[in-house]
């Protein structure tokens, strides 16, 4: 009894408040959510990422194909469904606007240099997707997870095992074979296949880039245990990726053609308002699941779920845009599917591992 008297009168004035602060917040903190909730809060992330990811690519490359040509305006529609994200405010007015004791000053700071890197990694994503078939998008997007690995390695202390290195490899020889055998239609010259090419190689790094420093925010700067933290983030770096994409868009002058390109868009102007405004929901889940997963569990997992939905997608285009998949794409379509599963083996043992040094470290139990 002495002993948790002690323990109670370790608590400061600051230490109250902010327990204070989580009762009354509607959304319990991480670390208080029992194994079942955490489990389930994991797969409704992993649903939000797959679902959403899957959707608007097949989507985004839907407005290739019927005659969308601006890929400012498509950026600028992968970024501007954050109104969608005020819903859960909506419904549950108890959350209150998560509270951190960094200078709000530095948070803004990573907002914009989050949502300028965003907008950045749309634009390179909508400029592959106009070049590029869909499933030979999705197998060179796979090598994001090569990224991911180093930067996990040098910004977020993530260890390299045989299994991680393994999947990396197979990765990566997977993108190579897509872009060894792939060629361009007859609607895309071999310049602008090597520019989509390029262009999807380089999103794929800096969204592996972004989910680094998106977890480094998390653990370093924001700590804060709620998932009101991942909607207020996802939310202002969406705000500044708009922004962005919209200065973009008239910087560039594609503005002008925009009503050219509503008026012989394939199947009406309303279907190509439904499919800008459909791929900015669809986008915004998928970076809900993306960040819910970083703060959930870490930004290599994200990744790894992440590219699960890209091996997955070039089946989807197979029946959505009765596109073939033949020789090299379905032997990359494989390795890319090997390399995943090598990846998440290895997950389950760190966490077999983790499992068995807690049990070993935890101290005997008083037989008194």
């Amino acid at each position: 009894m002495c002993i948790q008297i002690m323990v109670l009168c370790r608590f400061n004035n600051e230490d109250l408040k902010a327990a204070k602060d989580e009762v009354k917040s509607s959304l319990p903190p991480i670390t208080n959510l029992k194994l079942w909730q955490w489990w389930l809060l994991v797969f409704l992330n992993i649903g939000f990422l797959l679902i959403g990811q899957g959707v608007a690519v097949l989507l985004l490359r839907s407005y290739y194909e019927k005659g969308g040509h601006c890929n400012w305006a498509a950026t600028v529609a992968q970024n501007a469904g954050f109104p969608f994200l005020f819903i859960p405010f909506i419904l549950f007015p108890s959350i209150k606007e998560p509270s951190t004791t960094c200078p709000r000053i530095i948070l803004m700071s990573i907002y914009v240099g989050l949502g300028a890197l965003f907008a950045c990694g749309n634009l390179m994503h909508s400029v592959g997707l106009e070049y590029l078939s869909t499933s030979t998008y999705s197998c060179i997007c796979a090598t994001q997870l090569v990224f991911s690995a180093v930067f996990s390695f040098f910004i977020n202390s993530q260890k390299c095992t045989i299994l991680i290195l393994n999947s990396i490899i197979v990765l990566t020889l997977s993108a190579i074979l897509v872009g060894v055998s792939g060629h361009p239609t007859k609607q895309v010259s071999q310049a602008k296949y090597t520019l989509g090419f390029v262009a999807t190689i380089g999103a794929s790094a800096l969204y592996a880039l972004l989910l680094s420093l998106t977890q480094l925010s998390f653990q370093k700067i924001i700590k804060k245990e709620t998932f009101a933290v991942v909607l207020e983030l996802q939310i202002c770096t969406s705000i500044v990726a708009s922004c962005v994409s919209l200065a973009g868009l008239f910087a560039s002058g594609e503005w002008r053609l925009l009503e050219g390109e509503v008026m012989n868009f394939h199947d009406g102007s309303l279907s190509y308002a439904m499919t800008l405004i459909l791929t900015a929901i669809a986008w915004q889940i998928c970076s809900v699941g993306a960040v819910g997963l970083i703060f959930v569990v870490s930004s290599l997992f994200s990744n790894v779920v992440s590219t699960l939905a890209l091996c997955l997608s070039p089946l989807a285009a197979a029946i959505a845009f009765d596109h073939s998949l033949k020789g090299a794409k379905i032997v990359a379509v494989l390795m890319g599917i090997w390399g995943f599963t090598t990846y998440v083996y290895q997950n389950c043992l760190d966490d077999h591992e983790a499992k068995n040094k807690h049990t070993d470290d935890k101290p005997p139990e008083c037989s008194c």
